[in-house]
């Protein structure tokens, strides 16, 4: 007996007629951001490790057990790209190409070896964001602003919260990271064993806890936003009030922090609690990266920001709330149906490009099972057609075509001149 294959454990199949559903939000997202003025980059899967390790945070949940890391024939270390945005920047600057364009985007999968959880795979998905080389706040709202229709495009913008907060320069971090790590070194005893190795490590991510213990003990935790200077205090109520100015809700949630150790300044997040049970889950995230390009280069470049958006969560949502309207009564607009002879099936090979070429947008299936006609109409079915058409000896002799809606169960014989002009009736 074959051992049955199946799937990697965290890692899925989608199959139509769902990925209708995912590539109308896809399609919703790419216009939105093309109406923008981005442009599409295409990057790599597989990258460097080393470039990961410089960039996210030696000491981040990523690093330290979710990359999918391999050695290739030459031993290099190689690991499948667990985030966008390192990526980016690296072509952005082996490419040389900061002065041509200041607005990307990126569509593709993502791989964390993590838990499993609704949404949230070891193989993701995500449509990013990047900006590079502006530094004004109001380029942090476009993001926001544009971002904000597109939930509105997909009908979601009542089931969806904006939070945003101030994570302040990299030295105001470091001074407030000390006092954060001296306070929680003397509660420690309150802390989980998890949460005990972070403090020396990564303690901004314990201000995330989902633990309700946690979130009490860090109401008397020093303040992050005590620690910031006055530029980025100005930079983050210059948002706020573009923000308001525009009509867009928002929370100022003083403990988000981002799991990325790159960020600096405004971050923000938009979260949903109608996914699942539990705590509420975030559909897209981002914020600034000011110093991420010096890391990586010598390039005085000093302004990234950037978002991406979970497109499995997405979906979740849409489909939760229903959204988007897809008719998916039909999976099939037209199945053609020839009989079997040589002449025939020349003259619907014909008949089909004719009606591709003039309605590209339909889902057109030709029959070739050559069995008789009650066969062949239970195919269709099977296929959830629309319309069949029969093309047969007798109507090649009258110049003839048969259409039959299979839903009304109602026959149509038309001429074949005026088939372009009937279908543009039932269609359009």
């Amino acid at each position: 007996m074959i051992k049955k294959i199946t799937a990697i454990h965290g890692m899925h199949d989608y199959l139509f007629p769902n990925t209708l559903i995912w590539k109308n939000i896809e399609n919703t997202i790419e216009n939105t951001l093309n109406n923008y003025g981005y442009q599409e980059i295409k990057l790599p899967i597989l990258e460097k490790s080393e470039l990961f390790k410089k960039t996210i945070g030696e000491y981040t949940d990523i690093i330290e057990k979710e990359m999918y890391t391999l050695l290739d024939k030459n031993n290099n270390s190689l690991t499948l790209r667990p985030e966008g945005t390192a990526g980016f920047i690296r072509a952005i600057i082996e490419h040389n190409n900061f002065f041509q364009n200041k607005r990307f985007w990126y569509n593709g999968p993502m791989f964390r070896y993590e838990r499993p959880q609704k949404g949230r795979y070891r193989q993701f998905h995500q449509i990013g964001v990047e900006i590079i080389g502006l530094k004004s706040p109001y380029i942090d709202a476009e993001i926001i602003i544009m971002i904000n229709n597109i939930w509105k495009k997909l009908n979601i913008i009542d089931n969806i919260f904006l939070e945003i907060n101030s994570l302040g320069s990299l030295k105001d971090r470091k001074k407030y990271v000390k006092k954060l790590t001296l306070f929680l070194e003397n509660n420690s005893h309150l802390l989980d064993l998890k949460d005990r190795r972070k403090i020396y490590t990564n303690p901004l991510r314990i201000l995330d806890s989902k633990n309700k213990n946690i979130k009490i003990l860090l109401k008397n935790a020093p303040k992050l936003q005590d620690y910031l200077n006055d530029k980025s205090i100005n930079k983050f109520k210059k948002l706020c009030k573009i923000l308001n100015f525009m009509n867009i809700k928002f929370t100022i949630n003083n403990y988000l922090v981002r799991g990325l150790d790159y960020y600096n300044d405004i971050v923000f997040e938009w979260k949903t609690t109608n996914i699942g049970k539990g705590n509420s889950k975030t559909i897209c995230g981002g914020g600034r990266y000011d110093k991420l390009i010096n890391k990586m280069s010598n390039k005085k470049i000093n302004n990234g920001i950037g978002c991406a958006i979970g497109i499995e969560r997405l979906i979740l949502l849409v489909e939760m709330i229903q959204s988007l309207k897809i008719d998916i009564k039909y999976l099939v607009d037209i199945f053609l149906i020839p009989m079997e002879n040589n002449h025939i099936l020349k003259k619907i090979l014909v008949i089909g490009e004719l009606i591709r070429n003039k309605f590209p947008k339909l889902r057109i299936i030709t029959s070739y099972l050559f069995k008789n006609l009650k066969k062949q109409i239970i195919q269709a079915n099977k296929y959830k057609s629309h319309f069949i058409i029969i093309i047969g000896q007798k109507e090649i002799d009258n110049n003839s075509i048969i259409i039959k809606n299979l839903f009304l169960k109602k026959q149509t014989i038309i001429p074949e001149n005026k088939l372009i002009f009937y279908l543009k009736k039932i269609f359009y």
